[in-house]
């Protein structure tokens, strides 16, 4: 068809205004469709334009599909108007005119067709299943094909449908990154190196070094940005940021590692708290310093190989290679203390540094002296605030340096009553309170439901009727789960909530043992004969598996001598005793409510039976054994009920929880 026809034509269009403003004639139009396949693409513009979205899509993909044509194909040019179409009837015309603009960045970023057809797919997809969510994905594609693959997106993606369980709200929280969630998934799914990633080797690098094993987890989802940028300690947990942005592959596994060797490093050499009391924030922040210092020397003592860790993380600079503005702010002074305390050949000029350098070392005798940091730190942290230097010190924004050290929480107690009111580090020490505190036995609900009518009948008010609600679940752990499609495993997916059962009527589980009771003597015979315990060596046997050198090298030297060797020169390895420990989990999931095949009573009937009749043996036997159960209601809430633990007695406690279980959740 020529140029004039197509002209003409547009003239009879929709959107005609839109049409007749392409210059048919231009370079980047000629580039893109040769002669043959401009026709095609006009085709795509008129069925666009006769499809009724409105100029704006239109618009987007006349501006955009000759650039996807010329970066990549134009057949992906091409095929984008499908995709549009799709896109349009399952959203709307927001989310379709962002699509050519999104593709666009696809096209650049992939730059292979397959990989763009791949995209275009999964953006469908997505659009049919979370259609409130598409154009919050396509506005941010430039910032995930900057960090993903084709592959790590579709998992991106997938991670967030089904952590959203349905929820239309809380998938688009997710996929606008609003929540945390998201932005720790697509550092999961870049191949970032990050805490989940490194946590199973940091645990075993920790004992190692100082025989230590606290709990380790990332920064809650509400943290403060300076709190997820450092590590910390207190309360006997460790907590590790969830990445550290800028520090890739080996660098960034060096990094976990120098923060945790800190870590224990403190939890070995510090002593009892200090007080904050009257001290001023720039004197915490020095006292702090110094005590990693102090902490850290002691550690190179006994490890001289540590300070290969720590040592290429101190970056500050010297004086001469900053403005004289940023030479003299406090957090650059504080950095170049820190190095000129590890690096010997660090040279600094400043004379507050060099003088806090020269003291820690005149006082390397009393390292093993915590206050030597308090009482030093206090005195040159006074120094340093009577400098003016710079600014004034702003600890709620101060972040320490290098990246490796911790907020030194674990090493400061803040009191009720003089707690800085401008102290970042305070406010972090409260919110791992709220988060990590359990409650006492004194705010068991039980306990608040007697105490408030006491108070109401004092009051001469009348008695309001409590209803008992189930109390609230306990989260205990977070574990992974295998995802079949994507072939990965996603970390810390499923959140186990520990519940407390329900009680049951015991007559049940004794009517049970009377019904079954020959089956019981079978079933405590047959544990009694078992003999399942760790294998032994059984030495100096007449016959057996394998040669015992010992045996045999006694029995060559009394031939040698002479004398009659002993023949019994075999060994072989034995169960001799019954070394038996069970844990039963049973499944009470809305499935076990189905009924045994050609039988009256349910999966969960049986499944109850059978752990009565076990229970039951293995109680007369002596064998220790705990029983729980576990539904689910989301990845969230994995129920996991107690009913029996390894160290309880199997008395009418159990017997009650047992008979009240009952199938419910998935």
């Amino acid at each position: 068809m020529s140029i004039t026809r197509l002209i003409d034509r547009l003239g009879h269009s929709k959107s005609g205004t839109v049409l007749s403003n392409i210059r048919l004639d231009s370079p980047e139009i000629r580039s893109a469709f040769p002669d043959n396949l401009l026709a095609r693409w006009f085709h795509c513009c008129r069925r666009l334009d006769s499809a009724g979205y409105g100029n704006v899509v239109l618009s987007a993909y006349v501006r955009y599909a000759p650039k996807i044509a010329q970066s990549l194909d134009t057949r992906a040019a091409f095929d984008l108007t499908d995709s549009i179409s799709e896109v349009a009837a399952k959203t709307g015309r927001v989310e379709a005119e962002r699509l050519p603009y999104a593709a666009h960045v696809a096209a650049d970023r992939i730059k292979d067709y397959r990989g763009f057809r791949v995209w275009l797919s999964l953006i469908e997809r997505f659009a049919a299943i979370a259609p409130e969510s598409t154009a919050a994905l396509l506005e941010r594609m430039e910032h995930l094909l900057k960090n993903l693959t084709i592959g790590g997106l579709e998992s991106w993606v997938l991670a967030g449908i089904r952590s959203s369980g349905g929820d239309k709200e809380q998938r688009l929280r997710f996929f606008s990154f609003e929540d945390p969630e998201s932005s720790r998934w697509l550092l999961y799914e870049s191949g970032s190196v990050t805490f989940s990633s490194m946590a199973k080797r940091l645990g075993p690098f920790l004992r190692a070094l100082w025989r230590a094993a606290p709990p380790m987890r990332e920064p809650p989802l509400n943290a403060t940005d300076q709190a997820k940028r450092r590590s910390s300690f207190d309360h006997g947990v460790i907590r590790m940021p969830t990445s550290f942005p800028g520090f890739h592959g080996a660098h960034a596994e060096d990094l976990y590692r120098a923060c945790i060797a800190h870590i224990g490093a403190h939890i070995c050499y510090s002593g009892p708290r200090f007080p904050v009391r009257k001290l001023k924030p720039i004197q915490i922040a020095v006292i702090s310093l110094l005590e990693d210092a102090r902490v850290e020397s002691l550690a190179m003592r006994e490890f001289p190989g540590l300070k290969r860790l720590w040592l290429p993380l101190h970056v500050a600079q010297t004086p001469s290679s900053l403005s004289p503005n940023n030479a003299l702010m406090a957090p650059n002074m504080l950095a170049r203390l820190a190095r000129a305390l590890i690096d010997p050949e660090f040279e600094d000029f400043d004379g507050w540094v060099m003088k806090a350098r020269t003291e820690f070392f005149d006082r390397e005798n009393d390292w093993r002296n915590p206050e030597i940091s308090r009482e030093l730190g206090g005195l040159l942290g006074n120094e340093l605030g009577q400098m003016r230097v710079g600014w004034q010190f702003d600890m709620r924004n101060y972040v320490v340096e290098p990246p490796y050290r911790d907020d030194n929480m674990g090493v400061w107690d803040f009191g009720d009553d003089d707690l800085p009111q401008d102290s970042l580090e305070a406010e972090q020490l409260f919110d791992s309170i709220r988060i990590e505190q359990q409650p006492d036995d004194a705010n068991d609900p039980a306990d608040r439901e007697r105490k408030e009518p006491e108070q109401d009948q004092e009051l001469g008010e009348t008695p309001v009727r409590i209803e008992i609600q189930q109390v609230e679940g306990i989260p205990v752990a977070r574990y992974p789960e295998f995802d079949y499609l994507t072939g990965k495993e996603r970390p810390e997916w499923a959140t186990i909530v520990e519940y407390s059962p329900a009680k049951g009527p015991i007559q049940r589980i004794d009517a049970i043992v009377e019904e079954h009771d020959d089956v019981l003597h079978r079933i405590t015979s047959l544990i009694d004969a078992a003999r399942v315990s760790r294998p032994k060596r059984a030495r100096r046997l007449a016959d057996g598996d394998y040669l015992d050198l010992d045996a045999c090298i006694e029995a060559r030297i009394d031939q040698r001598m002479g004398n009659m060797p002993d023949p019994r020169v075999y060994g072989k390895w034995t169960r001799q005793d019954r070394d038996l420990s069970v844990l039963l989990l049973l499944d009470i999931s809305e499935s076990t409510r189905d009924k045994v095949v050609r039988s009256k009573v349910s999966v969960l009937d049986l499944e109850i039976s059978a752990s009565v009749l076990l229970a039951h043996a293995m109680s007369q036997l002596g064998d220790p054994f705990a029983i729980a159960a576990f539904c689910s209601n989301n990845r969230d809430d994995v129920r996991y009920y107690r009913i029996k633990d390894f160290h309880q007695p199997y008395n009418e406690s159990v017997y009650s929880s047992l008979a009240g279980l009952e199938s419910g959740l998935s």
